[in-house]
């Protein structure tokens, strides 16, 4: 039998080359040490439901974007709305105010009822802050939907023209835009011991433009691997969420995440997954806080861009 490190890092090894198994799935998940020594009820959920919400819905701005470039605005957590001169896609969409007991924090930034026309969704994987099928279910003007292995069933029925099944490294084509699925360190159940569900994240290769936006993932070797097979110019990386009630290790810290950006080789990164649902232990404005300093530390401070929910940047 291999020792538990080695026996770990061939379950990684599978993910990175693209065999999406069962195991996979379970990569990271055993709970942290002293994990039931703090108390996510009073610490953290009872306080969040006493704050008010921040933040605003606005009408959504649109920018021209020519042909060799891609506009980029976040939603909020990991929801962004991505445009290329001919085609907008949604990643994640959320508008979600609770995840059923959890309380959103800040404002999407966007109404959804005034989005432009979205001519493609995706979804990263079945957890319900990133897929959330009222939101799907509004967004839906029978386009396609793309969505990991196994997640399928879950949006067949909310009006979407056809919905892709992707394999880690499979693609799928819509006009110029070359979406491909990549590995990541997580786990895709919808529901308890639902372990067969895929995850990852997305290569969208469009306009002379590549963005990768990684869904939900710990610090893992295969960003080097997406980074060998990609020439990436804006990574859209979580860096919050990290101090769960579970202790388990399936979220990026700041400081990881500007690692992964490095593994990647990407030009730019954008910060994701921070903010709008507290998740975690730790305060909502700490990961932003670290991820500054963690850039400025590396030299980097040219190279990150942090949004500002609703308002577009073109690159």
């Amino acid at each position: 039998m291999l020792p538990k490190k080695k026996k770990k890092k061939a379950v990684i090894e599978k993910a990175i080359n693209g065999k999406h198994t069962e195991d996979a799935a379970k990569v990271g998940l055993k709970p942290g040490k002293d994990w039931r020594k703090r108390s996510f009820l009073a610490r953290v959920w009872l306080p969040s439901i006493l704050k008010p919400r921040i933040g605003r819905e606005a009408a959504p701005v649109m920018p021209f974007v020519r042909r060799d470039e891609v506009a980029v605005t976040w939603i909020g957590h990991a929801s962004f709305l991505i445009q290329f001169q001919n085609h907008n896609l949604l990643i994640d969409p959320n508008w979600a105010r609770w995840l059923k007991v959890i309380k959103r924090m800040k404002q999407p930034g966007l109404k959804i009822d005034e989005l432009p026309a979205i001519d493609l969704v995706l979804v990263t994987h079945a957890h319900f802050d990133h897929l959330d099928r009222r939101t799907l279910r509004k967004v839906a003007a029978d386009q396609p939907i793309v969505v990991p292995f196994e997640v399928g069933n879950l949006v067949h029925d909310l009006g979407y023209r056809s919905v892709h099944e992707l394999g880690y490294w499979e693609t799928y084509q819509l006009g110029p835009l070359k979406i491909t699925l990549t590995p990541c360190h997580h786990w895709g159940a919808r529901v308890l011991h639902d372990t067969h569900r895929g995850f990852g994240g997305f290569v969208i290769e469009g306009g002379g433009k590549t963005v990768y936006h990684c869904g939900d993932t710990a610090y893992f070797p295969g960003f080097r691997e997406i980074g060998r097979r990609f020439d990436i110019d804006i990574a859209l990386l979580p860096i919050g969420a990290y101090d769960p009630p579970s202790g388990r290790e399936v979220h990026m810290n700041p400081e990881q995440s500007i690692q992964a950006m490095l593994d990647l080789g990407a030009k730019m990164m954008v910060p994701m997954h921070y903010g709008t649902f507290r998740l975690s232990y730790e305060p909502l404005d700490e990961p932003l806080r670290r991820f500054i300093t963690s850039a400025r530390n590396h030299g980097l401070t040219d190279r990150v861009h942090v949004l500002n929910e609703g308002s577009p940047v073109v690159f």
